[in-house]
């Protein structure tokens, strides 16, 4: 299995409803890239100050698997209409589990 993990934050401004478009959008991922196995998304629980805003968790077969999502149209296509836009962070990392 091969693991990709993304941590964003959004720009001061950015709407609980900006948000859930983001994550409704992130949720149709699994339908249409068949590469993912699973996939999960959150929002951050507001315990700490600091933390990122939203992370998407996705575990696909290997490596090659995470590279098609990578750049698989429906994937690129969220995060320059809806990511982006209010993108204030990122942070990621893949690796073997």
């Amino acid at each position: 299995m091969f693991r990709h993990i993304v941590l964003l934050s959004f720009t001061e401004g950015t709407t609980g409803e900006d948000v859930s478009a983001i994550v409704d959008a992130l949720h149709t991922l699994p339908e249409r890239v068949p590469t993912i196995r699973q996939y999960v998304v959150g929002t951050d629980a507001g315990l700490a100050e600091g933390n990122a805003d939203l992370t998407a968790i996705a575990d696909f077969d290997d490596q090659a698997g995470y590279e098609v999502y990578r750049d698989h149209d429906a994937h690129q296509q969220v995060i320059t209409e809806l990511i982006k836009p209010r993108l204030a962070g990122r942070t990621a990392t893949q690796f073997e589990l």
